[in-house]
């Protein structure tokens, strides 16, 4: 996208998309890609929220849409940092080397990350909760924190007259943005694919934070919020209220009750477990509950998290390995735990060759999670029609237990 998108007189979306296979964090997929965006408002100064990584082409696609509004970088006199992680920062060293006029706006942690990383401790003002940057031309800027949302220091900027809320990672989502930017521009296929990849965004990237996601949004009731403007993925300016919901959804997902559905977790060496894990499956959907079925290593747990995050119910299937859990198995609980995917009703089952093991080291692993279990079902070798029976009963019971709650 070569040019900049006007958002309302004097407020433009300027953004690039990466889609270099790289992972975000350095560790979740992004088959789609995820965009960067930032944003000018222009009054009689001119400021810059939020901007980019140092990541595949994003300066280079801002400077060109910068210069479609046209903006000079010397014609920039605030650039506001939301938030610090590198996705939106790591370009700021080089980007004030042609731009050494600009004063950096961003709170007292802030601040303080930006000397960490960066080692630049001037010509930057410290703001806090309802400080205000008056741009002339009836644009102004009010801050208000937002703590670990999903970092210590991380703000939102609010631009009174247009009610544009500048969110940075709140309310984001993974996935490029094609030729359209705004939720009313969009097809209602490209709105099912931010609805789902929100969610993955949600549980890999904020749901350790789900609290504190609950206090932010009722920080911000207090703004008459007209447009939603995120860091990733698209403007919400038909409906803001509907990201806000689903954020809101998301984060009570942790204390529960989540969705009626239930996630399969299951990871098998030479088949025993496979073979019983499809009469987990029957059971579960001889009572109409809806179920994901997730297989490890072949998948990245990234879309395990998401859909488990959202599921009342999880079933995890494994075998014993040298006398504890299959280890992919084992990763997934390690990231479960901590991005507190808690409070679920959980069921285990698997085979086991010579000796057990797995099951202790399972219930090791779990505790603390506020998991509610059912008796697990565990064999020696083949399974045979009794195991699969159980197992066919074991689905059913959690889904009855799913559907009860």
């Amino acid at each position: 996208m070569k040019k900049a998108v006007k958002i309302t007189d004097g407020i433009y979306r300027l953004g690039a998309n990466i889609k270099n296979g790289d992972l975000f964090e350095g560790m979740w997929p992004i088959p789609d890609g995820v965009s960067l965006n930032c944003y000018i408002v222009k009054g009689a100064k001119t400021a810059l929220i939020d901007l980019v990584g140092d990541w595949a082409q994003a300066p280079s696609d801002i400077k060109k849409q910068l210069e479609s509004i046209p903006v000079k970088l010397s014609e920039i006199d605030y650039l506001v940092l939301n938030h610090i992680e590198p996705d939106h920062t790591s370009w700021l060293e080089d980007f004030l080397k042609e731009a050494p006029q600009i004063e950096l706006v961003t709170n007292k942690k802030g601040a303080a990350l930006v000397e960490s990383f960066y080692g630049i401790t001037e010509n930057v003002r410290v703001i806090d909760t309802g400080d205000t940057i008056s741009l002339g031309d009836n644009k102004e800027l009010i801050f208000h924190n937002i703590p670990n949302v999903h970092w210590p220091e991380t703000m939102i900027t609010f631009e009174k007259e247009s009610g544009i809320l500048f969110s940075c990672d709140a309310f984001g989502s993974y996935g490029s943005i094609k030729d359209s930017v705004f939720d009313d521009e969009i097809s209602e296929k490209d709105h099912n694919f931010f609805d789902v990849e929100s969610l993955r965004y949600y549980a890999n990237i904020v749901s350790s934070f789900s609290k504190f996601v609950l206090k932010a949004i009722e920080k911000l009731s207090i703004y008459d919020i007209k447009v939603i403007a995120p860091s990733h993925g698209i403007i919400w300016r038909e409906n803001p209220g509907e990201i806000i919901e689903r954020y809101r959804k998301f984060a009570q997902y942790l204390e529960g009750p989540a969705e009626p559905e239930i996630t399969v977790i299951w990871g098998s060496m030479y088949g025993n477990t496979e073979k019983i894990l499809h009469s987990v499956i029957k059971g579960i959907r001889s009572e109409s509950v809806p179920v994901h079925v997730h297989r490890v290593p072949d998948e990245d747990v990234s879309w395990a998290l998401a859909s488990a995050w959202k599921s009342r119910g999880l079933v995890f299937g494994m075998p014993t390995y040298e006398y504890k859990m299959f280890p992919p198995i084992a990763s997934v609980l390690n990231m479960f735990n901590l991005k507190h995917v808690y409070n679920k009703k959980v069921f285990r089952f698997g085979s086991f060759g010579w000796s057990g093991g797995a099951q202790k080291e399972f219930d090791a692993a779990t505790e603390g999670m506020k998991w509610d279990f059912i008796d697990p079902l565990e064999w020696k070798g083949k399974a045979d029609e009794d195991i699969h029976e159980q197992a066919f009963e074991r689905g059913r019971q959690l889904a009855l237990m799913i559907k009860e709650q």
